[in-house]
């Protein structure tokens, strides 16, 4: 099984980082940025650019594609979105002079708008029943209303610095994208597709997660579970020829600060916080 995942930009190191992270380990190939093998004798991976990769998925080339979520609604093709990555989070946003008459996207009827993203662009003005043309531009797009090239765009952004820096002003968000794990429909039920999307989420969900070990008298321990409610409760083990109990949680690594004081209070000690590197719920 293939998977085709960016070769290179801002989506690429986290891609391959969440890949070894879930077991995925490349082990040649990665320099080439082409073509890699992993410690799984039946997964693969292919670098291919983000745009590329649903329709690399969709035409067999690979069975499993991760890339932007605008990536894929603006190709032509189906895929079945398993996960969602939750990275390189960005929008696709319509935008205007910041000095202009265009407040609202109806003060575009029979104007001109530019972007690097023609599908989506067209599907979002036909669904507002606006009537605008549409010209695709590959580049340096922010510029295009400045030059008198278009009223205005339909642009990526992440914090808006871009925007503002080019005097333009958003009028309203399109979509909002993140990296997704995405599959064709006749490969999703696979097992080893299933096996792929459990491993990737399991690292996502242990990311904001802590493992906390401590000791506690056993009368205490009502207080204890008070203090660590955890994923539906606190472990307990009795500790032999004592009347202390260990008490095992997993909890949010927000909590870990606060806890470790509450724990104290009510007798904890040895209380040991530790990284998860996988969390399957």
């Amino acid at each position: 099984m293939r998977i085709a995942v960016p070769n290179k930009g801002r989506l690429h190191e986290p891609t391959v980082s969440l890949l070894e992270r879930a077991g995925l380990h490349l082990v040649d190939g990665a320099d080439r940025k082409l073509y890699a093998d992993t410690v799984d004798p039946d997964v693969s991976i292919l670098f291919a650019r983000a745009s590329d990769i649903p329709e690399y998925v969709a035409d067999g080339a690979a069975e499993l594609g991760i890339t932007g979520y605008d990536q894929a609604r603006e190709s032509p093709v189906d895929l079945t979105e398993l996960l969602d990555l939750g990275y390189g989070r960005c929008r696709i946003v319509l935008a205007a002079p910041e000095d202009g008459d265009i407040t609202s996207v109806e003060d575009l009827e029979g104007g001109t708008v530019a972007t690097e993203f023609p599908r989506i662009t067209e599907s979002y003005f036909a669904d507002a029943g606006v009537d605008v043309s549409v010209t695709e531009v590959s580049g340096a797009t922010e510029l295009t209303p400045h030059v008198d090239m278009a009223d205005a765009i339909v642009d990526i952004t992440s914090t808006g610095t871009t925007l503002r820096m080019n005097r333009l002003a958003e009028v309203e968000e399109l979509l909002s994208s993140s990296v997704r794990l995405f599959a064709r429909d006749d490969v999703q039920d696979d097992p080893k597709v299933d096996q792929v999307a459990t491993a990737l989420d399991s690292v996502l969900a242990a990311e904001d997660k802590r493992y906390l070990m401590l000791n506690a008298p056993e009368d205490r321990l009502e207080d204890v579970r008070e203090v660590l409610p955890g994923m539906g409760g606190p472990t307990v083990m009795d500790i032999a020829g004592t009347d202390q109990v260990a008490v095992h949680a997993v909890v949010g690594e927000e909590t870990v600060f606060e806890a470790i004081s509450d724990l104290k209070t009510v007798g904890a000690s040895d209380i040991l916080v530790t990284e998860i590197e996988r969390l399957v719920e």
